[in-house]
C-alpha cells in the first residue's frame, strides 16, 4: 500500500480508503510510515483503533516492532511494558527482532537493568543486542560496563558493528581513556573494515575536548575526511569556554557561524569565553551583534512522562497551565535547598 518513500499525506489518504477494510500488512505499513515521520502519538493512536476495531488482525512482529520503536522514541516506559506484556503472552517475545527492539526500548527509557534481564534472557545475543546494551550503558554513565561488554564480545567473536563503536567511543570519552579511545578508533578500519562515520568523528572530538586536549581536537576536525559539521565545533568551542581557551574558542566560533549564522548557543559560549578572559570590549560587540540580528538563547526544555500523558517544561514559561504550582514547588525545593546547605538558583 505505501513505500519507504511515500510521503505521510498521502499514506494517510490511501489508508483511510480502506481503513475498515485494511488487513495486517496495510496496517503495519501505516504504522511504519508514522514511525519514519516521527509521529509517535499516532502509532500509539493506531494501534490502540487496530485493536479494538480490527480484532481479526492480530498484531505480529512487524506490528510491535513499530510500536516498541514509539516507546524508544519517547521514553514511554509504561506503553513499553504493556507491549512486553503482550509479547510475552502471545510468544511473539521469542522473536530476535522483537527480543533486540525491547532491549533497545528499555535502553533508551533509562530502564538498563530490564534492558540487561532480556540481554541475559537471549538464547543467542547477537550484534544488535550487544550494541544496544553497549550504547545504553555509555549514555547512562556505566561507561566500564559498556567497555567490559564490548570486551566479551569481542571474545565470544561477535563482530562489532559501527553502533557498537558509537557506544565504546562514548564510553572511553566520558571516563577520560583517551588513548584506549584512539587505539579503539584506529581499530575500527584496520581490524573490523569499518569506515568511520561523521557520528564516530564527532564522539572522538567529544572525547578530546573532555579531556581538555582542545589542539588534539581542533586538529583532528581539521583532518577528518567530513566537512566539519556543527555539532563537531560546537563540542570544541564548549570545551574551550570549560577550560578558558579564548583562541581555539574564537576560531571554533567563528566556523559554526560560518555555517549556521544565527546559532545562538555559539554567540552566547563565546560571550561566556570573553567574559572569563575579562575581555569585555568583544563581550560587548558579540552581545550587540545578538541584539542586531535578534538572536536570542533558546529556552531550555524537559518532559517527563505522567499517569495522564507527556508534559512538557520550557526555561521561564509563563504560559503553563499549571505553572503556579510549578513555581510554588520549586521555590519549596529550593528552601529545602538551604536548609540543606546548598545554594539556591538565582532564579526560580
Amino acid at each position: 500500500m505505501v513505500s519507504r518513500k511515500t510521503d505521510l499525506p498521502s499514506a494517510c489518504r490511501a489508508f483511510n480508503e480502506i481503513q475498515h477494510n485494511a488487513d495486517l500488512v496495510s496496517w503495519n505499513a501505516i504504522l511504519t510510515v508514522h514511525i519514519q515521520h516521527n509521529e509517535v502519538a499516532e502509532v500509539f493512536s493506531l494501534f490502540k483503533i487496530m485493536l479494538h476495531k480490527s480484532p481479526d488482525n492480530k498484531p505480529d512482529h512487524i506490528t510491535l516492532v513499530n510500536v516498541i520503536g514509539a516507546c524508544g522514541k519517547v521514553s514511554s516506559l509504561e506503553i513499553g511494558d504493556q507491549i512486553h506484556l503482550y509479547a510475552l503472552r502471545t510468544g511473539l517475545s521469542r522473536d530476535a527482532t522483537i527480543g533486540n527492539g525491547l532491549i533497545d526500548m528499555y535502553v533508551k527509557c533509562g530502564s538498563l537493568g530490564n534492558a540487561r534481564k532480556l540481554f541475559d534472557g537471549l538464547e543467542s545475543a547477537d550484534v544488535f543486542s550487544w550494541s544496544s546494551l553497549i550504547v545504553g550503558c555509555a549514555q547512562f554513565g556505566l561507561c566500564e560496563e559498556a567497555l567490559k561488554l564490548f570486551r566479551e564480545m569481542r571474545d565470544l567473536g561477535v563482530k562489532p558493528s559501527p553502533v557498537t563503536f558509537v557506544g565504546v567511543l562514548t564510553a572511553c570519552s566520558h571516563v577520560g581513556l583517551v588513548k584506549e579511545g584512539w587505539a579503539l578508533f584506529q581499530q575500527m578500519e584496520t581490524e573490523y573494515g569499518i569506515v568511520p562515520t561523521r557520528e564516530h568523528c564527532s564522539c572522538v572530538v567529544d572525547m578530546f575536548s573532555r579531556a581538555g586536549c582542545i589542539n588534539e581536537a581542533e586538529a583532528f576536525i581539521n583532518q577528518t575526511p567530513f566537512e566539519p559539521d556543527v555539532v563537531m565545533w560546537k563540542t570544541l568551542l564548549a570545551a574551550c569556554r570549560t577550560r578558558n581557551n579564548l583562541d581555539v574558542g574564537k576560531r571554533a566560533a567563528e566556523n559554526v557561524l560560518k555555517i549556521d549564522p544565527s546559532n545562538s548557543a555559539a554567540h552566547v559560549l563565546l560571550c561566556n569565553i570573553y567574559a572569563s578572559a575579562g575581555n569585555w570590549k568583544d563581550f560587548a560587540m558579540v552581545k550587540g551583534l545578538m541584539r542586531q540580528d535578534g538572536i536570542k538563547k533558546s529556552p531550555g526544555r524537559s518532559w517527563i512522562e505522567g499517569k495522564d500523558g507527556i508534559h512538557v517544561f520550557l526555561a521561564q514559561d509563563g504560559q503553563h497551565p499549571e505553572r503556579e504550582k510549578i513555581y510554588a514547588m520549586l521555590n519549596e525545593l529550593c528552601l529545602q535547598m538551604v536548609d540543606f546547605g546548598g545554594d539556591a538558583p538565582v532564579h526560580v
